[in-house]
Formats: structure tokens, C-alpha cells, sequence
């Protein structure tokens, strides 16, 4: 093998045991290393690694076999380092070991066979190349029998059929040795006419060639969902219903054997290769019970429908910000939706938002559907009711700045609801500076459950770091949520994990309140009521805002196609994501932007058209999202008075060009309104609305749980208008030093460190957080090890 032609090969195309070779090297030396080879590589432009990736690199370490080494080698290889590079920097570093992983071997496969998904009577190409020392024999093989006449570099089949189907690998000999390719899967489908739809070639990238159909089935039936593509890899396959992934579910076909009426919903599939991603259509599968299980209900409880409201409120503009509802929130959808709930989460809401977004989670409930509203932010309670708080609260505020939480549930009661869940994460100290009473008075029902995050007059808490990770509360209620036990049930074993916390103990208790006199779950199945049309509507108006843009191509003058795809992380949280699909042979840069965003959804231009998603602030979706992208995200949806338009800004350039700047072509796009933004919450209140409910003017008054000022956020403090007592503040603990917290202590998250003159360790910017981490429960053991401070901060 000449030293050109493996200096040349890809970082992405060594083999499996070379790269694991190496990286048990570069892990292993803590002086010529992976992170002294992460220093040399930066100082190359080319495949400039930032210390922002070096951080993501290091956080391997928290992974169960996790190498910081191969993290760093594909952010490289992304980069096109080949093998030369590779080994020039490896010289540099003087380790002597890691060069000898990368010495030639005498028989090498450069090229392996890739898995490809085609129709019946195409032709079917697998390619496989070796080198040697001398000259090398081929043999293919499908699954353990060989394949006759098949001993050259290419297998070739002229026009497939099913029986084609399976499993593919190429024998290489050359000098006494043996090496076999990797294996290549072929998936070959069979579309007949009735899809209406041909393709005449297989260019590589994905096709939808067969989508699923809606169905409606009797309980106890079998439900077969099929979709296929075709393309080159082969395309992986997810299921979803509701929104969220169904486990086990990574086939064109997805087959349930006996339904019952939970599994009824909307169900589609992603299809992805290691390019892109596409989505199937939704489709409705609806169960009818049968006279022998409707005969049953009265031993199954059932709900008519469910759903939820999810409202996490972080960013406030007069009082201290927070980090951990925007994990929670993210994680309990997820949750929510398995149950099959119709969930609405929302970020960063103002008082008119709030009361808005209550008022369609109102439009939603009928007889007998279950009701959850999830809050987690600022709050305070006073004679029994608790307040949530708005980002935009003025500071102080007063009740009639902020929801009434029992005035929601007045309104609940009124649609005859079948339960009535709130768990409220959020402080219950009482404002002693608000005299006035409220007047709310609640129908006595017996599908009432309150799960307060803490007691009556006490704090919420926290745990700051500089990671995303859970609340308190969250931590230990999505290990219980999805229990098939009643609800109360349930949070009595959150409860019970909770006083397990050290870091809490003394400081944080759940409270429940409940006045459930039946054996109800947020597992109960769904079965259509008599006002089945009504639910019909409601749901086509919870549809219409988790609604995302359809992905297109954009074909551009200079011969640039590119795809512009979108992602929805909350229901008012989009990520728009561009992708160079094709360009022109002679172009020797190409890139493609999104700009000129309404000034509504106030974007920062910093944050916009990043290399990775966690640079934009997506952290809680990046795992899901294709590679090799441009990420923009965009929240505060529920601000958007028009339709959406913005600019795609296109700049390349030729070889022709030299030292010419970059030429640009622009597109202009529509997407009207996506998600949330449908339902126009910027709008003025409604008369009708719980506002009505929700006002109880009263003096003027600081609350318990706001900052006192600007001129003092980085700290916090609870009473009267009067200037804090910082020395009197601490002694009662309102803040948990980080001599208090065992070294194991795990927690939710709060306010970024960083302000070494604030006596309370909290800084008074929530800034952007600098380490981006998954919100995995294993990593959120492990990784508080590396925490070198924390502390809980109240909500």
C-alpha cells in the first residue's frame, strides 16, 4: 500500500479496531493526550476545534465506556481530517504509540459495502476494495452460504426480487491473510401500482416510497402500520404516536397484536439515513371497544380524552431567572405524551400569555377527559391559593399580576371534568404585605389531586450547576409518573424518594392535597364519550398548534439545492435547520443561512446559523436532529402577530473565482404560522377569559419569592419592602451551602454561578450555559461529582 494513498484515507473510514486502539492510547496519557492533541488541531484552521467542543469531549468521561478521544476524532473527522493529518499531528504530539496504531497493515479494506434499501427490479450494486501487498481474491457471501460466481470487487444483481432480500459480506485473501468487509443489509421492497408512484433510479438519497394508512379497529384486533424508503445507506426507522418515540418500534412495519383502546392516536414514522431525515404522513388509528370491554369499565376506570398543559417560566425580566423548568417541562412531555396525553408545553409566557394559553387548555376539556396543568417558575400562595408568577411580573407584584391557580380549577370544574391534576412546582411562601381575601368558590367534586413541589409557607428548590439537569421535584416524580397506580398513589412514592434527598431534607417536602374518592390513573385508558364529535373538534384545535412546516428544497440559480427541515422542541420552541443538498462540481465553498426574522420573536443574530445545535441553545433536541447542518432556534413563538418570512442567503464560490469575494442568491420563505403561533396568545385577554376570575385588587405589596430590585439580584431575599438582612437570610438557611450538600447530592438546576461579589454564590446573569449535557439519569448521578459547587436556589 503506498504511503500516499493511506495518508489520504478518511479519519471516518478507519477501522473499528484502529480508532478503538487508538483512543484507548490517547485516553489513557494524561501528558500526550487527547486534549494536548485537541490544542494542536485548534491552532490548524481547517479543523479549528473550539474549547466548546473540547468541554463536550471531556463530558465522555460521565458515559459508561465513554472516550473522550473518539468524540474528539469524529468532530475531526466531520472537519475532512484524513489519515495524514492525523498522523502529522500525532508527531507533533510526540506519542510514539498512537502513531504505531495508524502503521499500514498488510491487508487493508478501503472501501466497504454500504446497505442500500431499492424496489423489485432494480439493480442491485455492492462494492467492496482491498489492498495488499499482493494481488487480493474476493469472495461474497450472503448471510453464511457464498454467493455463486460472486469473486470480484462488485457484487452485481440484475433486477432484484424479495427473495434478494438479506444480509451481505465480502471475504478479501492476500498473503496469507484474511480480512471480511463489514456487513450490508438489502432491503428490497415491492410497491405496487396502487401507490401511484415510480422511480426509474436510486441516486443515494432518501425516497418515500410506501405511507401509512389511518385505520380504525375493534379492540382485541391486530394494528399493522407499514411504511418504506428507499436509498443508500439503508433508511433506520422510529416510530411515534403522540409525538413521542414507541420503544421497540425500529421497523418499516409496526405491528401491535392485540389493541386496546390506549393505543388509539396519531401515528408516524421518521426515516433517517446518516445525510437526512424525513417524516411520514400522520395518520389516525382509532380503536372501537367492544360490548365485552365496555362491560368491563366500570372494574377499568377510563378517561373520554387527556390533556395537559405544561408552562415553564425561566427567563424573568425583574426577578431572579432560572434553568430547571426548561428541563422539566421538556422531560414530562415526553413523559405525558406515552400516556397518551395531548400535551402543551410552553416556555417563558407573560401575564396575557398565560391567561391565553389557559384559556385554550380550557377549549380542550369536555366531560370526563383528564385534565393536568404543570407549572414550574416563581410563585407564592396566600390564604390557600397559589399564584403563579409571569416573566414580565413587575417587580413587585400583586396578585392581579399573576394566575390564580384555584381559578383554573373553578373553570376545570365547570367542563365536568373526569380529573383534575395540578403539581405545581414552585415556592408557597405567603405575602404578608397582601391583606385582601379572595373569593373563589369551588364545587365540592371528588377528582380533585394537588401536588405541591413543597409545603404550605415554604420554598421550592433547585440545584445550581452549570448543567441541565432536573428540579427536585422532577428528579424523582418522571421515575413514578408512568407507574400503572393511582395518582395519589403515585405522588405518595414521590414523596416518600423525596425525603430520601439529602440535600433537601429539612428544607423541601411534597404536599399533597387530594379529594379523589376513586382509583383513577394517569394510565387509565381513553374511550370516546357521547360527545365524541366535540372531542373531535378540540382535538383538531390541539392539532393545529404542534402542527410543524413541511421540510422543502430549495433550487437555486447557481445549481445549490438545498433542504430546509424544522424541528419543534416546545410547543413554542422551533429549530430550523438547513442542509446542502447538491451543489456544482467546480464550487469550492458553499453555505446556506436563515435571516431577517420578524422582530417579533427578538432573535439574536449570535445565536443563529450554528455549526451545532447546543452553539444555538438547542440542548435538549440535539441528539434527534440530523448532522452537517446550519441551526437556528426560534422561540417565543407566541409572539408572532404576522406569518412567518424570512430570508435564505445562499454565498459560494468557484474555482474560477480566486481571491473573489463570495457571490449570494437569496429565497424568501413563508411558513405561516407554526405551531403555537396559530393560536395568537399575543392577543388581548377575553372578557370571558380566567382573568375575570383571576383579579383580587389589593394594596401594593413585595412578594415573598421576588428579587428586590436590579440593583440587588444577586440576591434573594423574603419579607417586607425593607432592605434584606443578608446575615439573618443565611442563618436561617434560605440557601444551601454547598457544606450542607453530601458529595453524591443530585438536584435539579438554577442561576449560573460566576459573580464572585455576591455573597450568595448566584450570579445575578442567567447568561447561556457553557456545558451542554443530555438530562440522562445516569449522567445526572454522575455527573455532580464533577460539580464543584452547588446550592438551591428558591423558586
Amino acid at each position: 500500500m503506498s504511503d500516499a494513498w493511506d495518508r489520504s484515507t478518511k479519519i471516518s473510514s478507519l477501522k473499528e479496531t484502529v480508532l478503538r486502539k487508538l483512543c484507548e492510547v490517547l485516553d489513557k496519557s494524561s501528558v500526550r493526550g487527547w486534549r494536548r492533541l485537541g490544542e494542536i488541531v485548534n491552532n490548524d484552521r481547517r479543523f479549528e476545534v473550539s474549547s466548546d467542543h473540547m468541554e463536550m469531549c471531556s463530558l465522555r468521561v460521565l458515559e459508561v465506556g465513554g472516550s473522550p478521544s473518539l468524540m474528539l476524532l469524529r468532530l475531526m473527522g466531520d472537519r475532512g481530517c484524513t489519515v495524514g493529518h492525523l498522523s502529522d499531528y500525532l508527531q507533533t504530539l510526540g506519542n510514539t504509540e498512537a502513531l504505531q496504531c495508524l502503521k499500514p497493515q498488510a491487508l487493508q479494506i478501503l472501501l466497504q459495502p454500504q446497505s442500500v434499501a431499492l424496489l423489485v427490479g432494480h439493480n442491485l450494486r455492492l462494492s467492496c476494495l482491498a489492498v495488499g501487498k499482493s494481488d487480493v481474491q474476493y469472495q461474497w457471501f450472503k448471510s453464511r452460504e457464498e454467493v455463486p460466481g460472486s469473486c470480484s470487487p462488485d457484487l452485481l444483481i440484475s433486477s432484484v426480487q424479495l427473495k434478494d432480500a438479506g444480509f451481505y459480506i465480502c471475504r478479501v485473501n492476500g498473503e496469507g491473510a484474511c480480512e471480511f468487509s463489514q456487513w450490508a443489509q438489502v432491503d428490497v421492497l415491492n410497491v405496487g401500482v396502487s401507490y401511484g408512484q415510480s422511480y426509474h433510479s436510486l441516486d443515494g438519497r432518501l425516497k418515500l416510497v410506501v405511507q401509512p394508512q389511518s385505520q380504525t379497529l375493534h379492540a382485541g384486533e391486530s394494528l399493522q402500520l407499514e411504511c418504506g424508503a428507499v436509498g443508500r445507506p439503508i433508511p433506520r426507522y422510529q416510530w411515534h404516536r403522540n409525538g413521542v418515540p414507541v420503544p421497540n418500534a425500529t421497523k418499516r412495519k409496526l405491528s401491535i397484536p392485540h389493541v386496546a383502546p390506549d393505543h388509539a392516536g396519531r401515528y408516524r414514522c421518521e426515516i433517517s439515513s446518516s445525510r437526512e431525515r424525513m417524516w411520514t404522513n400522520e395518520v389516525d388509528v382509532s380503536i372501537v371497544s367492544g360490548e365485552y370491554f365496555l362491560n368491563s369499565l366500570p372494574e377499568k376506570l377510563y378517561a373520554t380524552d387527556k390533556v395537559a398543559l405544561l408552562i415553564g417560566n425561566l427567563s424573568y425580566q425583574n426577578h431572579p431567572q432560572l434553568k430547571a423548568p426548561m428541563v422539566d417541562v421538556y422531560e414530562l412531555t415526553n413523559l405525558l405524551r406515552q400516556l397518551n396525553f395531548k400535551v402543551v408545553s410552553l416556555l417563558d409566557l407573560t401575564e396575557s400569555e398565560m391567561r391565553n394559553a389557559v384559556d385554550e387548555f380550557l377549549l380542550l376539556l369536555h366531560k370526563g377527559v383528564y385534565g393536568l396543568l404543570y407549572y414550574a417558575g416563581h410563585g407564592y400562595e396566600n390564604y390557600g391559593n397559589s399564584f403563579m408568577v409571569p416573566v414580565d411580573a413587575p417587580n413587585p407584584y400583586h396578585s392581579a399580576n399573576c394566575l390564580c391557580v384555584q381559578s383554573v380549577l373553578k373553570l376545570m370544574q365547570e367542563k365536568e371534568t373526569g380529573l383534575n391534576v395540578f403539581l405545581l412546582d414552585m415556592c408557597r411562601k405567603r405575602n404578608f404585605h397582601d391583606d385582601s381575601t379572595p373569593n373563589i368558590v369551588l364545587r365540592v367534586t371528588a377528582n380533585i389531586v394537588f401536588g405541591y413541589a413543597t409545603c404550605q409557607d415554604a420554598e421550592a428548590f433547585e440545584l445550581s450547576s452549570t448543567s441541565f439537569i432536573n428540579g427536585v421535584f422532577v428528579k424523582f416524580l418522571k421515575k413514578r409518573l408512568l407507574d400503572d397506580e393511582k395518582i395519589t398513589v403515585v405522588l405518595d412514592r414521590v414523596a416518600e424518594d423525596m425525603g430520601q434527598f439529602d440535600a433537601t431534607k429539612g428544607k423541601q417536602a411534597l404536599e399533597i392535597r387530594s379529594s379523589l374518592s376513586e382509583r383513577r390513573a394517569l394510565t387509565d385508558p381513553i374511550v370516546s364519550g357521547d360527545g365524541h364529535d366535540l372531542a373531535h373538534v378540540h382535538s383538531r384545535q390541539w392539532a393545529k398548534a404542534h402542527e410543524l412546516p413541511e421540510s422543502m428544497c430549495l433550487s437555486f440559480d447557481c445549481g445549490v439545492q438545498i433542504k430546509l427541515g424544522f424541528a419543534a422542541e416546545f410547543s413554542n420552541v422551533l429549530v430550523i435547520y438547513t442542509h446542502i443538498v447538491k451543489k456544482p462540481a467546480d464550487m469550492t465553498f458553499c453555505q446556506a443561512h436563515v435571516t431577517d426574522f420578524s422582530p417579533d420573536l427578538d432573535v439574536d443574530p449570535k445565536e443563529m446559523n450554528r455549526e451545532t445545535p447546543e452553539e444555538t441553545g438547542i440542548y435538549l433536541l440535539s441528539s434527534s436532529l440530523p448532522q452537517h447542518c446550519l441551526y437556528t432556534r426560534l422561540s417565543s413563538l407566541q409572539k408572532l402577530r404576522e406569518e412567518l418570512v424570512f430570508t435564505v442567503c445562499l454565498q459560494g464560490t468557484f474555482e474560477s473565482m480566486g481571491e473573489e469575494p463570495p457571490i449570494h442568491w437569496t429565497k424568501s420563505v413563508n411558513i405561516r404560522k407554526p405551531l403555537i403561533a396559530r393560536l395568537d396568545l399575543h392577543r388581548p385577554v377575553r372578557r370571558n377569559s380566567c382573568l375575570q376570575t383571576c383579579l383580587m385588587p389589593h394594596s401594593p405589596c413585595h412578594s415573598p419569592c421576588h428579587s428586590p430590585g436590579p440593583e440587588h439580584h444577586a440576591h434573594l431575599y423574603h419579607g417586607s419592602g425593607q432592605a434584606p438582612d443578608y446575615s439573618r437570610l443565611l442563618s436561617q438557611h434560605h440557601f444551601l451551602d454547598v457544606a450542607d450538600l453530601p458529595l453524591g447530592a443530585v438536584g435539579g438546576c438554577g442561576t449560573p454561578f460566576g459573580d464572585s461579589t455576591s455573597p450568595c454564590g448566584i450570579s445575578s446573569s442567567p447568561g447561556r450555559f457553557s456545558i451542554p449535557i443530555e438530562a440522562s439519569d445516569d449522567i445526572n448521578e454522575v455527573q455532580t461529582v464533577f460539580i464543584n459547587s452547588l446550592q438551591l436556589q428558591p423558586q
